[in-house]
């Protein structure tokens, strides 16, 4: 038989105060409401649970045990309580952050700083994988947060803007490439090895669809796992690399890379933020929305 749990607090707080009266006052109720919450808890276990006689209430041993149990239940009650208080105040709880490579690598390292320093007590967790995966884990409820550069097409997941990024064409400043007058044309590239990330890869995709837009099909493709790997191969002079401008910003300063400027031909896309309908956000995950939001233009600084 479940336990009444306002019966349980009214038998309890008599117990503790030896008091019908003055349990009464405590509880903000009527002396006779108290004591027929316990006449009907007492009712209910079959049990005598308070004796009572001019002297007060002394506990039965039938009390004796169930007092032991309440005080246990209501501990467990402020436990859960103070753990909420702690949870909604960003004293406490872990953030479960996705995100496509790119994002995780480039974008997201200022915002997590600023995160940490606001709210020092709460974990973070960041997973970085391609756009697919990202989308499936948020589906599977295992992030919080979620930001890809890929296209996702799915009714279960609410996508909206975050930020623009651009997709450029890089190479060694000793490659063919980088030492004729530019812009170059897209088709000078046929010939060329296009270094490019995995199919699955939002970066992957849309350099892709771009370039079946402008009905161009590279000849060959040097398919790699990852941005850095792009960057070295390119470095290195074995191909042309397709990845964002945020990724290559060091390397073309540094002189090691160039960009390739195609006439009429750019390659631009939407950062996103992913999020489930209905999914009632946790304090953590509401602000850090409020980083993002602040972050959505590129020449912010967080």
């Amino acid at each position: 038989m479940a336990l009444n749990l306002h019966l349980l607090r009214l038998f309890e707080a008599v117990a503790r105060h030896q008091s019908f009266s003055r349990a009464a006052e405590v509880l903000r109720i009527s002396q006779p409401a108290v004591s027929k919450g316990v006449r009907e808890l007492e009712a209910q276990l079959g049990n005598p649970l308070l004796e009572r006689g001019p002297g007060g209430v002394r506990l039965t041993e039938a009390g004796r045990i169930l007092l032991i149990h309440a005080r246990a239940v209501f501990s467990a009650e402020q436990a859960a309580e103070d753990a909420l208080d702690a949870v909604r105040g960003l004293r406490r709880g872990t953030l479960r952050i996705g995100a496509s490579t790119t994002v995780a690598t480039y974008f997201l390292p200022p915002l997590l700083g600023a995160f940490h320093h606001a709210s020092p007590d709460i974990d973070l967790r960041l997973t970085s994988a391609n756009t697919f995966t990202v989308a499936d884990l948020l589906l599977r409820r295992e992030l919080d947060i979620a930001l890809v550069e890929g296209p996702v097409d799915d009714a279960d997941i609410h996508v909206r803007s975050w930020r623009d990024d651009e997709l450029v064409f890089v190479a060694a400043t000793g490659h063919p490439r980088a030492l004729v007058p530019q812009p170059l044309r897209l088709e000078d590239l046929r010939d060329d090895i296009l270094v490019m990330r995995e199919p699955g890869s939002g970066t992957r995709d849309i350099a892709w669809h771009a370039l079946q837009r402008a009905s161009f099909t590279p000849r060959r493709i040097l398919e790699v796992s990852g941005n850095e790997a792009i960057v070295r191969v390119a470095a290195a002079g074995l191909g042309i690399g397709v990845v964002s401008s945020a990724v290559v910003a060091d390397q073309i300063a540094l002189g090691r890379l160039c960009r390739l400027v195609i006439e009429n031909f750019s390659m631009k896309r939407t950062l996103t933020r992913l999020s489930l309908p209905n999914r009632q956000p946790s304090p953590a995950t509401i602000a850090f929305d409020r980083l993002l939001d602040r972050a959505a233009h590129p020449e912010h600084q967080i």
